[in-house]
């Protein structure tokens, strides 16, 4: 199988709010291909985040797509919200969708030209995706336990992408202590999109370390 385009998206999660617009705008100058929105509830996930406020902010600052991860209890309730606010990519838990719900949410993001992602945590089962895969965009593996970011890369999701990537021909996208010694390892098992917090705010040289993510 061909080699899929790499590309690397920002998580603001690890960015300093009190100058988002700026941290942004350096992540686009640097080379990012998404901004990577991380939207916790206090109830999914032990950590509050933000909300479509800040998409529909962000929306007027960038022309980057914005691939929002839904990491909440109820995402069919916020779903109009997230979409009106100029989500590019809204991306929902699989541990919380039954096949109907994401029947519904597929057809909802579809009518107003919204692509599906579902997500994985790393305890769930690549199984719990097989009835769903037909209907998704993009699938999302968590590599860390999802609630806070800066966390280290767990090797154990490595046998759920190169799985997946057998099965599944679009997008695999992994969230979770990806920096350049971690991305190789994703991306030679079959990942073609790369979440990263941490290791892209913190680096001297942001286009530099997007380059070597990119280089896998």
């Amino acid at each position: 199988m061909k080699r899929k385009k790499i590309l690397v998206a920002p998580s603001i999660l690890s960015a300093d709010f009190s100058r988002l617009e700026k941290e942004v705008k350096s992540a686009e100058k640097a080379g990012a291909d998404l901004i990577h929105v991380d939207v916790m509830d206090g109830h999914f996930v032990p950590n509050i985040t933000i909300g479509p406020a800040v998409v529909k902010s962000l929306r007027k600052r960038t022309a980057l797509p914005l691939d929002v991860h839904l990491m909440i209890s109820d995402p069919w309730f916020f779903l109009d919200d997230f979409i009106s606010a100029g989500s590019s990519l809204i991306t929902v838990h699989a541990e919380v969708c039954t096949l109907s719900l994401i029947k519904k949410i597929k057809a909802k993001l579809t009518a107003n030209k919204v692509r599906l992602g579902i997500s994985l945590n790393p305890g769930t089962p690549l199984k719990k995706l097989y009835k769903m895969l037909d209907l998704t965009d993009l699938v999302l593996l968590m590599s860390v336990n999802p609630g806070f970011g800066g966390q280290i890369f767990m090797p154990a999701v490595i046998p759920k992408i190169k799985a997946l990537r057998k099965i599944f021909s679009r997008d695999i996208e992994i969230d979770g202590g990806i920096t350049d010694k971690t991305a190789p390892l994703v991306i030679e098992n079959g990942a073609n999109m790369l979440v990263a917090g941490s290791y892209l705010f913190r680096a001297k040289n942001r286009e530099q370390a997007i380059r070597k993510l990119k280089n896998g």
